[in-house]
This record gives C-alpha cells, structure tokens and sequence, in this order.
C-alpha cells in the first residue's frame, strides 16, 4: 500500500513538471543551451533545457527541445508569445512551433501508477496479426511523410536564411554609407548649407 501511495505522489510531482514545461522544434542547430536560455529568460526562469534526439535525421539539422519553466504561467507565457512571434536566434528571428508538453516526450517519466504492460508472440492466424502488420505499415508510411515534410522545411529554412543574409548585408551597406559621410564631414557642410545642426556622436 505504502509502494502505491509512494508510486502516486512521484506520478502527480512529475506531472506539475510536465504542466511547467514547453515543447520547441524545429530550431536550428546552433540553438543549444545556452542560446534557448538566453532568449527565453525574458519570460522568467528557465530551470532546465533537454533536447531530445531527432532519429528520423542523422544530421540533426532540426533539434526539438524540452525547457521547464519555474512555473506554469511562465510555460503558457512562452506558448502564446512565440505562437504569435518569431523566436530569436543569435541575434536572428526564426519561426518555431512551441506547444504544452506531454507526459511521452519525458523519457524519465514514472510509470502511471496500477498500468501493466504485457507483450506476447503473435501467429499469423492471431487476430491480431493483421492488426499489428496494419501498424508497421503506417509506421513506415509515416516516416517517408516526415521525411519529405522534414526536406520542405529544410528548404524553407535554406530560403528565409538567405533572405535575413540580404537584409543583414543591405542594412550593415547603409551603416557604412551614414558613417562615411559623417567621417568625411559631408553630413556637418550639409547641415551648414542648411541651417541645422548635426551631433557629432
């Protein structure tokens, strides 16, 4: 009885955890620990980062995350505030999918307390034989969807990241041409020409 009582308390603490925590992929690689806590800290604390293994890429080119919060209206903060706007990255936006976690995504979770788990041998005249082969199949079906969903988001990301390059290389070509013309001196002759003055800074 003491086992069952000990098995539900450990069951309802981790589920807060799970209440506490936010579900992000589809980041870049260069979004590790570091980069995640950084940018999320302006919704509060961030206890823990997880990234959990992409098997379905060996590159890992799109990594997934578990982040905890230090509690859960900092974890619905960070889902309704990145749902509507993108995440930024080293200095760069980019679009996430952010949702509530769920207990599967833990693969330190507790067993739920009074669940078994039995598993058997089946012949082909089982009932359940057909069944079984019904579900390896759509596995595989589903892997060949994720995979050319998994090279269109690639391809987007390859496009928006080409696309922030231009706008990042056109925006430094204004710098240069603003402070070339005040180191030259040509921004204090046209302020004089025209009666207004220009800070030195």
């Amino acid at each position: 009885m003491e086992s069952t009582n000990s098995e539900e308390e450990k069951y309802r603490e981790f589920m807060k955890k799970v209440e506490r925590t936010v579900y992000i992929d589809t980041l870049p690689p260069q979004a590790n620990e570091s980069v995640l806590k950084t940018g999320l800290d302006q919704f509060g604390d961030v206890v823990n980062v997880s990234f959990i293994p992409n098997y379905m890429d060996p590159r890992n080119s799109m990594r997934c995350a578990l982040v905890e919060m230090k509690d859960p209206n900092q974890a619905k903060n960070v889902i309704q505030t990145l749902t509507n706007s993108p995440f930024m990255i080293a200095g760069m936006p980019r679009p996430v999918r952010v949702l509530p976690a769920e207990l599967e995504m833990f693969d330190d979770r507790p067993r739920k307390p009074g669940r078994k788990i039995t598993f058997k041998w089946l012949e082909a005249d089982d009932p359940d034989f057909k069944v079984a082969k019904d579900m390896k199949r759509a596995v595989v079906r589903h892997a060949t969807e994720a995979a050319l969903a998994h090279k269109q988001h690639l391809e987007e990301e390859e496009k928006l990241h080409k696309q922030q390059l231009e706008i990042l290389k056109a925006n430094y070509k204004k710098y240069e041409v603003v402070d070339g013309v005040i180191s030259d001196g040509t921004a204090q002759r046209v302020a004089k020409r025209y009666g207004m003055r220009v800070a030195d800074e």
